[in-house]
């Protein structure tokens, strides 16, 4: 009888701990997945860069070092590793990005390009998904974050080395398409 006693509450422990442990795990995979995500969607606008300072350069050639300003932060951004170097060096490099739509009023004929169009609008996609993939993953990050920071999921999460993550905030992406759009209205 005292063997049961001792049994039950033991086996349902460790239901309970297996449970956390999985909801836990669970929310880390996403959040990975997430950030993943994030990171396609900054390659994409990354490998745009270069077709979009090349078409500007042809009608703004006296620009020169708005466009190494440019290289330089992209270069900066597409090495930076956690959320928070990537945020800060991606809202360096949207505040560079602005820079390249002001020339273009100065430029009809760039504005009526349909390669630089077609670039702007590429840009304001990808920027709309980053915007989308970014949401997610602050979503993700959130519920992970208070999980681990909850009772008894916190003691859990301390036995098995569950670490809170960063929220990845680019304020700045929102803020370059509008200026882009507002620049060509």
């Amino acid at each position: 009888m005292t063997l049961i006693a001792i049994a039950v509450p033991a086996a349902l422990a460790g239901v309970a701990l297996i449970g956390i442990y999985s909801s836990l795990t669970e929310l880390r995979v996403r959040s990975e997945s997430a950030w993943a995500d994030i990171d396609v969607q900054l390659k994409r606008r990354h490998d745009l860069i270069p077709s979009l300072v090349e078409a500007v350069k042809g009608y703004a050639a006296d620009e020169k070092g708005m466009f190494e300003n440019i290289a330089k932060l992209r270069s900066l951004a597409m090495q930076a590793g956690t959320p928070e170097d990537k945020a800060q060096a991606e809202n360096r490099l949207s505040g560079a990005l602005k820079s390249l739509f002001g020339p273009a009023e100065n430029y009809p004929r760039l504005r009526a390009s349909e390669q630089f169009t077609s670039l702007r609008g590429s840009l304001n996609s990808i920027e709309e998904n980053i915007q989308n993939t970014r949401r997610r993953y602050n979503a993700v990050v959130r519920d992970l974050n208070t999980r681990i920071q909850s009772f008894p999921m916190n003691i859990v999460a301390v036995v098995f080395g569950f670490k809170t993550r960063q929220f990845f905030d680019q304020q700045s992406a929102v803020s370059t398409q509008q200026s882009a759009n507002e620049t060509f209205s």
